[in-house]
């Protein structure tokens, strides 16, 4: 089985700084694979596992800044037999549409595609049933479980009060959700071994078309604290401490 696995690289939150304007500081901020990702490696990995002669892919489509070693071993060394990559200045700040746009473009020959529930930055949920309206197949979201059949998937996709079981046909795209496996912690010989497997880096094949206009993106609004003080010894402390917590509320 071809199986290819969709990953962003994102800016890791930890680094991200909030400006007096409220505008987002990234220039500290170091790339890391989106964690929704990290899950979907994951069930790439143990699908391949269960099926004789598979192979795992992954893609991913970014600024030229995701062309870096780290990352592209930290992917490698989670079960992935190879890694191609659009790394370009033309691909940064991409929505929804231009990434399932670029991605297209990257994807091989195939059986499924797993795509991660959502990116860590945007999350907008859009970028599986983009690319899979772009490559003419079928798609399925929210999947907690995944087992291959001949010529299809079964899967499940645990809502809000029922799990539900879908047969896809294949070639199709799969979005898979944190719950369907735990990412693996890559040990020192995975992550040498990394280094040795085959890493494809792309320029862009032209220009990124947004569908979207990003007006802004700024920082919530800090709310003034109180600071309200109660000593808790005196009397009626507890029913005063409790109205205004209601009240906060």
């Amino acid at each position: 089985m071809n199986i290819i696995v969709s990953c962003k690289i994102v800016p890791d939150d930890q680094d991200i700084q909030v400006a007096p304007d409220r505008t987002l500081d990234y220039s500290k901020a170091k790339g890391v694979v989106s964690a929704y990702d990290l899950n979907a490696i994951e069930a790439a990995a143990q699908l391949a596992a269960g099926q004789d002669g598979s192979k795992v892919v992954a893609i991913a489509a970014g600024p030229a800044s995701i062309d870096d070693s780290k990352i592209k071993k930290n992917v490698l060394a989670r079960g992935v037999d190879e890694l191609v990559m659009c790394a370009d200045d033309a691909c940064g700040n991409m929505d929804a549409h231009a990434t399932a746009e670029v991605l297209a473009g990257l994807v091989g020959e195939y059986d499924v595609i797993l795509c991660g529930d959502g990116s860590a930055d945007n999350y907008a949920q859009q970028v599986d049933v983009q690319l899979a309206a772009r490559l003419g197949v079928p798609s399925v979201n929210g999947v907690t479980s995944i087992a291959a059949e001949d010529g299809a998937l079964v899967v499940e996709r645990t809502l809000e009060d029922v799990v539900e079981t879908v047969r896809v046909p294949l070639p199709a795209v799969v979005s898979v959700s944190p719950d369907v496996a735990v990412p693996r912690i890559p040990g020192m010989k995975d992550i040498l071994a990394a280094g040795k497997k085959p890493m494809d880096v792309r320029p862009a094949a032209g220009a990124c078309a947004a569908s979207l206009e990003v007006v802004s993106t700024l920082a919530p609004e800090q709310a003034e604290r109180k600071l309200e003080i109660l000593d808790a010894s005196a009397d009626g402390a507890i029913e005063q401490f409790a109205a205004a917590l209601k009240a906060a509320l």
